[in-house]
């Protein structure tokens, strides 16, 4: 759902506002509120991360968060799930993670659902390559098919069963085909 203010808001003042459910993002000035996960996409939004969480969290290397708030570049995005490199995580004094993430994530996916535009997702994804993202998926659980950016190049399609779909270089130790992420749902 898009809600275009009576005024004009700043990113500044949109974070001020009171946090909704599901939550909502600003992007080019507007308001969007993301809709409500529904079974496929919380099934894969949720393995995914712990895929990513069990093969770079333990060795320090990155660490995926699910739904987390990233503000940057005049938007601010929540994407299904961000993934940061360890040292890009920001953390408060006493190295606890922070809860203000101020930066694009150094990956991003984002899965679609039957309300989304994809579109704007599309544009979300854009947008953070622009500022630092080093890869963004775009998972599309209806027709099978992951589409996979990078800055500046063509993006890919990946819908073959065996195709083993790239990841950062950062994330080389993890392998996923098609048939991996969308095994997710006859779990």
């Amino acid at each position: 759902m898009v809600q275009t203010p009576s005024k004009s808001l700043s990113l500044e003042e949109f974070l001020k506002l009171p946090e909704t459910k599901p939550a909502s993002e600003y992007i080019e000035g507007e308001i969007i509120q993301k809709p409500m996960p529904k079974g496929k996409h919380s099934s894969i939004q949720t393995e995914f991360a712990a895929t990513v969480n069990a093969t770079l969290r333990g060795p320090k290397i990155a660490r995926a968060f699910s739904e987390l708030r990233c503000s940057f570049a005049g938007q601010s995005i929540v994407p299904d799930v961000s993934v940061f490199v360890w040292e890009r995580i920001p953390r408060e004094e006493n190295g606890e993670i922070a809860n203000i993430f101020p930066s694009a994530p150094d990956w991003l996916v984002e899965i679609l659902s039957p309300e989304p535009s994809q579109t704007k997702v599309t544009k979300k994804i854009l947008h953070s390559l622009k500022h630092r993202s080093q890869m963004g998926w775009l998972i599309d659980p209806q027709d099978k098919t992951i589409f996979v950016y990078h800055p500046q190049q063509q993006i890919e399609a990946f819908d073959e069963a065996e195709q083993q779909i790239p990841v950062p270089p950062f994330a080389s130790e993890l392998r996923l085909t098609v048939a991996d992420i969308f095994g997710w749902l006859l779990e």
